[in-house]
């Protein structure tokens, strides 16, 4: 495993994650809490949250997830900038994911002293579906059994996110996953508008059999 800018923040995430997990109190601290955020100013919530996890699962989960997708952006990033540059790019993408995930979770809960939520989702989201906008017919395996195209499991997970996230009823901030998806392809669409073109081209000459 090549000691890569997607490396590092798995390792950061992966030590912040331990700790938290074995620490209630420091876990506490950095979870999104809206509640908090409004009355405390604590406004560093919104990027601690995104480097713990719930628990081990949790984490592997999404780390996995960010190490396959997160390696495609950041090289094409440095392919295209540099190393620095590039490099800086990909870092504030992925904090900003994260971050901007989880505004309309807090302007939906700022009042709510109940609701808490953590993960790097909102950030692996991101990377996930600028990947897909990257290369769209690359094939994403679901536990290593089904295996789509891309882009067709990218739609059918934001149609999920959507109605997931009206329901609002299982625990699960799918909010962040939508909204952290939609930033990805956002953004990957602004710094290279050309990828909209070869997106489009790829999956109108796309063929399932």
């Amino acid at each position: 495993m090549d000691l890569s800018i997607t490396v590092v923040l798995i390792i950061i995430t992966a030590i912040c994650s331990f700790f938290g997990i074995n620490n209630a109190a420091f876990m506490d601290r950095c979870m999104f809490i809206p509640y908090q955020i409004k009355r405390q100013q604590q406004w560093d919530r919104f990027i601690t949250s995104g480097f713990i996890h719930k628990d081990y699962i949790h984490l592997l989960f999404n780390m996995f997830t960010f190490y396959f997708f997160g390696g495609v952006v950041e090289q094409l990033l440095i392919y295209s900038f540099g190393l620095i540059a590039g490099g800086s790019i990909y870092v504030v993408f992925y904090i900003l994911g994260i971050i901007i995930s989880d505004i309309p979770t807090y302007l939906k809960n700022k009042d709510n002293s109940y609701y808490k939520a953590l993960g790097a989702s909102g950030g692996t989201a991101a990377t996930v579906f600028a990947s897909i906008i990257i290369l769209p017919l690359s094939d994403i395996c679901l536990f290593g059994i089904v295996c789509l195209p891309g882009f067709v499991l990218g739609i059918l997970f934001l149609i999920y996110s959507a109605v997931q996230a009206r329901k609002d009823s299982d625990g699960i901030n799918h909010d962040a996953h939508f909204y952290g998806a939609v930033f990805g392809i956002a953004v990957i669409l602004i710094i290279f508008p050309q990828s909209g073109a070869n997106f489009i081209q790829e999956i109108l000459s796309y063929r399932p059999f």
